[in-house]
């Protein structure tokens, strides 16, 4: 079976890495299995970038961005059924398919010859323009008079409902298996113009071979951290992002009692944490954007405590990478945060924007070492059990199997 993957990266944020990861646990199990991306960041052979009409492209975005639509303006995508990649492979899976690289409109065309699974890494897939709809619920009707056009990936204008119409209009001449990484985006997909096409739900799997706890005292001695502070670890690809609630970590801290900020040490990976803790009074050690697995796994190791202050996500792979680590997690109810922050058993699921609940649980669970070490222990046995990636592997191999099967009759 030759499986050809298509998405915005294969390395460059959560959605990317994920599906890397999907890739090379195809690999282990026989797949040939390749990539298609905008953003290579492999020099595998088995990586390819789209060939992009960027002149072409770029002048013709120009007049779609002032009518408020995404995207139909890269006319590349059209000719993906060109590459070598696509000619060879047995069956497609798209990823994440917003990030300006890929035209939704050609899916009825790539699609034709090909049977092909969808991914979702968010929303997108059926609403007007956002990732994420947070209290809307207008892309169960048809979208337009949008709250939320700031939203990424914003629009200039008010035409979600157009939007929304040309993806409607592309899936009824497609035939697409939906796979959805968390419960919670198998429960929105099936109330969205997505359901007429099965929806399943795959997790996505992690290498907990590569993800593992390690000795703590020895990965702060790396990190230059004291054994005596507590670690409070905070990663998002963009820490200033609203989304990911950097404004409630901070009340959340300010709340916290000052005794505990002198012995607490909030440690960050990913853009712009150098100032999210000085406000409220707490050190900060801020390591950038990391993308190597060994410096993330330290850092998840020599902390105490993860906390994920989101306002909306699927399945967050740093949730995953820190339970491989057995690492307890603070986060708030929302999402596919609850398939993995599993309240009282692998962490504390606080209520949505609640920065004084999300408070509570830090100290509960900084004050409790007995509780951690338990919680640690369930974080470990349950990524090994539901979220490896050979099971995740597996998985999609019997699902590939289906969708061909059914596509050939």
């Amino acid at each position: 079976m030759q499986v050809l993957h298509i998405n915005y990266s294969d390395m460059s944020g959560g959605a990317a890495i994920a599906s890397y990861r999907l890739h090379q646990g195809l690999i282990k199990q026989g797949i040939n299995s390749k990539m298609l991306v905008e953003l290579r960041k492999s020099t595998s052979k088995q990586i390819a970038k789209i060939k992009r009409r960027n002149s072409i492209e770029n002048f013709i975005s120009k007049v779609f961005s002032r009518l408020g639509v995404n995207y139909i303006n890269l006319l590349s995508t059209f000719n993906l059924d060109r590459h070598p990649f696509y000619q060879e492979a047995d069956i497609l899976t798209f990823h994440n398919l917003h990030g300006a690289y890929f035209n939704y409109l050609a899916i009825p065309k790539l699609n034709r010859e090909k049977p092909a699974i969808f991914r979702l890494a968010d929303m997108w897939a059926f609403t007007g323009h956002c990732v994420y709809s947070y209290d809307c619920d207008r892309w169960k009707t048809g979208c337009g008079k949008c709250p939320y056009l700031d939203n990424y990936p914003s629009i200039s204008r008010d035409n979600t409902h157009l939007e929304w119409k040309l993806k409607n209009w592309v899936y009824d001449r497609s035939n697409l298996t939906i796979v959805t990484p968390s419960k919670w985006l198998a429960e929105e997909a099936k109330q969205s113009m997505l359901n007429r096409f099965s929806i399943h739900h795959v997790p996505n799997g992690i290498d907990t071979e590569v993800y593992q706890p390690l000795d703590p005292i020895l990965c702060r001695q790396v990190l230059n951290i004291s054994p005596e502070k507590k670690v409070l670890m905070f990663v998002a690809h963009n820490l200033n992002d609203r989304r990911k609630g950097r404004d409630l970590l901070k009340t959340a801290l300010t709340n916290l009692p000052d005794t505990l900020k002198q012995d607490l040490l909030l440690l960050t990976i990913g853009n712009g944490g150098e100032t999210i803790a000085e406000t409220v009074g707490i050190k900060t050690l801020n390591l950038g954007y990391v993308s190597g697995d060994r410096l993330k796994v330290i850092a998840y190791s020599a902390s105490d405590l993860f906390v994920f202050p989101t306002r909306a996500d699927n399945l967050p792979l740093v949730l995953q990478e820190s339970m491989a680590c057995g690492r307890p997690m603070v986060s708030f109810n929302v999402g596919g945060v609850s398939d993995l922050v599993r309240h009282g058993t692998t962490g504390y699921l606080a209520k949505l924007e609640d920065a004084e609940d999300f408070s509570q649980a830090i100290l509960q669970l900084l004050e409790d070492d007995r509780l951690r070490e338990t919680m640690s222990q369930n974080c470990r046995q349950i990524a090994i059990e539901e979220y490896s990636v050979e099971l995740q592997a597996q998985r999609y191999i019997e699902l590939y199997k289906q969708t061909l099967g059914r596509f050939r009759g």
